[in-house]
């Protein structure tokens, strides 16, 4: 195959978008699947506030992590980092299992210490797989990244659909396990059994079939001619051992490329509105949503329900931008919205103090809506104009000011818990 010719663009596209889906699910799938469990860990561990300690830990391991990847991200091996961030994943995930059945399922301090070690685990392999894998595809032409969201790839299917699909079985396992005894840890250790499954094939996909497709190859080829060195070992995983130097022909004539603070120099707008979705967004998802918001006639259906809905509303919000008329481009439109969705929380405040579970349910809702909506926005329109090495250096830069919003919205969690004592 000649790697050089344009033809090859879309050879393979239908088999990489489906392998690219299969990946996107596998980067939070394991997470989502601890935070959808919530209703088990909370039974478990009553005084520790679950929710909130399990992702403060998990967000402080992960931008601490991010932030060295970040920094040295044109030295750094793709192809390991991804690998050994799957690898992660799914040993993390075969661990929740093994410490539930060694603890046959009892709460106390030691259970609790482990889950929260096994949470660190997973912020690690958030921060090599997550900017790894949008660095990796950021290299390639904006116009594939944003039509990767179509199919489910990237952030799209990372950060909604497979929590849609966690939410939606964690309902179908709580309600087959609902009248057995210890029905909460049977659905429990299900899902994670699934979980688990699913980061191993993360694992093969990635090794063996994701490198060979033709136009994973194309690109990465098209990327290292424009002066990348993190592609290097995922072209000889394809089967290239020397590198084309042919110049590719929508990209500058020269390989030198902006460094990381002019980068974020160009794009700060686009990097602080990422943080303040994330910021508003993870403030109240989930620790509010699953322990703040009162008790209502779906008893501890409520805050499964909550969350389901947030995660239904935030792949609808992805998906909207696929039609470019719906699509925001405008960057201080962008900014303007950032900063007004922090209205909700006053809504959400006098909604779970006065409200109905109706009234709650369409706050989540469009919270959810938003949320999609806003990272698509951002993610897809930031790296354009940019060549190959940039892009991978702009989408590790956008995911840790994500992850910092993160980070600072599950610390502002902690605010609702104000008078409400520990």
């Amino acid at each position: 195959m000649a790697t050089g010719n344009p033809a090859t663009k879309l050879e393979g596209r239908n088999y990489a978008l489906t392998v690219c889906w299969l990946l996107g699910n596998g980067c939070l799938l394991a997470w989502s699947s601890m935070l959808t469990i919530v209703d088990y860990y909370g039974y478990l561990f009553p005084r520790y506030h679950p929710s909130r300690i399990l992702t403060l830990i998990y967000q402080s391991f992960a931008i601490g992590a991010l932030t060295v990847l970040t920094y040295n991200e044109a030295k750094l091996n793709t192809r390991l980092r991804n690998l050994f961030g799957y690898s992660l994943f799914f040993l993390s995930s075969l661990a929740v299992l093994v410490l539930d059945l060694a603890t046959s399922g009892k709460g106390g301090i030691g259970s609790f210490l482990g889950v929260c070690v096994i949470s660190a685990t997973f912020g690690l392999a958030d921060a090599n797989v997550q900017g790894g894998m949008i660095g990796d595809l950021s290299l390639m032409r904006p116009e594939f990244v944003q039509v990767a969201y179509i199919y489910g790839l990237i952030v799209s299917r990372w950060l909604s659909s497979l929590r849609t699909l966690t939410s939606g079985l964690r309902l179908i396992t709580k309600a087959a396990f609902k009248n057995s005894r210890d029905g909460l840890r049977k659905g429990a250790t299900l899902f994670f059994a699934i979980s688990a499954f699913f980061e191993l094939l993360c694992v093969l996909l990635y090794a063996y079939v994701f490198p060979k497709l033709p136009i994973v190859k194309y690109y990465r080829a098209r990327a290292a001619a424009q002066g990348s060195k993190t592609v290097s070992a995922d072209l000889a995983a394809g089967g290239i051992q020397e590198l084309p130097m042919t110049q590719d022909e929508e990209g500058p004539t020269s390989n030198q490329r902006l460094s990381n603070k002019q980068l974020l120099s160009k794009n700060l707008d686009y990097a602080i509105n990422l943080f303040l979705v994330y910021l508003l967004t993870l403030s109240i998802f989930p620790g509010f949503l699953s322990e703040d918001t009162g008790k209502h006639s779906l008893g501890d259906w409520y805050a499964l329900v909550l969350i389901a809905m947030f995660n239904v509303w935030d792949l609808v919000g992805r998906y909207i931008p696929v039609v470019e008329r719906l699509k925001m481009e405008s960057r201080n439109g962008l900014t303007i919205t950032a900063v007004g969705r922090f209205l909700l929380i006053p809504a959400f405040y006098f909604t779970a103090k006065y409200g109905t579970q109706g009234w709650m349910i369409f706050l989540t809702s469009f919270l959810g809506l938003t949320n999609g909506y806003l990272t698509v926005c951002i993610l897809t329109s930031a790296p354009k104009g940019y060549m190959a090495p940039e892009q991978n250096a702009l989408g590790n830069l956008l995911v840790l000011f994500l992850s910092g919003g993160m980070f600072a919205g599950v610390t502002s969690d902690w605010l609702w818990l104000i008078g409400k004592g520990w």
